[in-house]
């Protein structure tokens, strides 16, 4: 044995097949990915006009500090700039949070299910992890107040929730931070807030004035359209930012990737467009669920969750007609494509049905 014991008993992420693999497997001419919530419009158009102008400076380390994206993120946020983390995706901020907070002597909370990096780098450094199972696919956060102790150092709360795009709103949020000692951190991971629309959805930057507890994550892997450069961030008090920092590797988020979230963050018209064609095809969705009666969580995000049985049964029949979903233990996850990547999809849909081979409720 080579590693920590307990990294033995984890498993590797896994991506997922590419399209490339699907095509030779069924023998394919084209495969719709709608497996990992990416932006089926791509990333703003001043992306491609910003890298241009950094060709000749690839031979020169990024900006380790992160000065001019935290400049000018955080004026967008209204925040200061010493509040800011960047990360190869928010993945690399909760790698980084797991690492500084936790040890052997420590828990976590969190749902069940969500997020599979939370309870990972748990793992990794000893920390037990204590899940607590969703309510109609939304956290329970009552439940997850009282699996806290006194050892417990993070709860990490998914809002929109990762699979099931639900959301906890302000007036649960604001309880359970009232709630939690302030020994406990809480971390919202963000990573699908741009999509949101609810109203009464926390305004967590705000909150942080009266919890120095509380971290956000955002990531503009998502809604930005840059999954590809690997560029996320976490917010938090200055303090904590600092002490973050000390564990963070030298230069680890590259040039272009800080160049294309800068030109990306400075398109906000290319966002709302991007929001309004992911409700539009959210309402794709829904209206073939309504209609064939096919119960679904109603999602804040980019993808929606159906519960059923046979997930993987499905992704398989939909995999071999060329499109690629997520399946979970307990549903499938279906990431809102282009118009008419979503119709062709339902349309694969009602055939599946038709054919009594999925789609099986409970």
């Amino acid at each position: 044995m080579y590693v920590k014991p307990q990294i033995l008993t984890l498993q590797a992420y896994k991506p997922g097949k590419p399209s490339e693999v699907v095509m030779r497997e069924y023998g394919l001419d084209k495969v719709v990915k709608l497996a990992s919530n990416e932006n089926p419009f791509g990333c703003s158009p001043k992306v491609f006009e910003e890298l241009r102008n950094v060709v000749s400076k690839f031979a020169i380390y990024p900006d380790g500090a992160t000065e001019e994206i935290s400049g000018k993120l955080a004026k967008f946020l209204n925040i200061e700039p010493n509040q800011l983390i960047f990360g190869s995706g928010a993945d690399e901020i909760i790698q980084l949070i797991s690492r500084s907070l936790l040890t052997k002597d420590h828990n976590i909370v969190q749902a069940s299910q969500t997020f599979s990096q939370y309870s990972h780098h748990a793992v990794i450094e000893g920390s037990e992890v204590r899940s607590v199972p969703l309510v109609n696919g939304v956290h329970d956060l009552d439940g997850m107040l009282n699996a806290v102790d006194k050892n417990t150092k993070i709860v990490w709360i998914c809002n929109p929730n990762n699979p099931t795009g639900t959301y906890v709103n302000t007036r649960l949020l604001s309880a359970f931070l009232e709630k939690v000692p302030s020994s406990t951190f809480v971390v919202v991971d963000e990573a699908y807030f741009e999509y949101v629309s609810a109203s009464d959805y926390p305004d967590t930057i705000s909150l942080m004035n009266k919890y120095e507890n509380l971290i956000v994550l955002r990531t503009f892997s998502k809604a930005y359209g840059l999954a590809s450069f690997r560029i996320g961030y976490g917010i938090a008090n200055s303090k904590l930012i600092q002490e973050l920092n000390i564990a963070r590797l030298p230069f680890n988020t590259s040039m272009v990737a800080q160049v294309a979230a800068i030109a990306s963050l400075e398109d906000q018209v290319f966002i709302k467009n991007c929001v309004a064609q992911n409700k539009k095809g959210m309402e794709q969705y829904t209206s073939f669920f309504d209609a064939y009666g096919i119960e679904y969580y109603p999602s804040q995000a980019n993808f929606i969750f159906v519960p059923v049985s046979n997930s993987q049964e499905i992704f398989t029949e939909l995999e071999s007609k060329g499109y690629i979903i997520r399946a979970f233990p307990t549903g499938i996850r279906i990431t809102i494509g282009t118009a008419a990547e979503n119709e062709g999809l339902i349309l694969q849909l009602k055939s599946v049905l038709k054919n009594n081979t999925a789609i099986n409720n409970g």
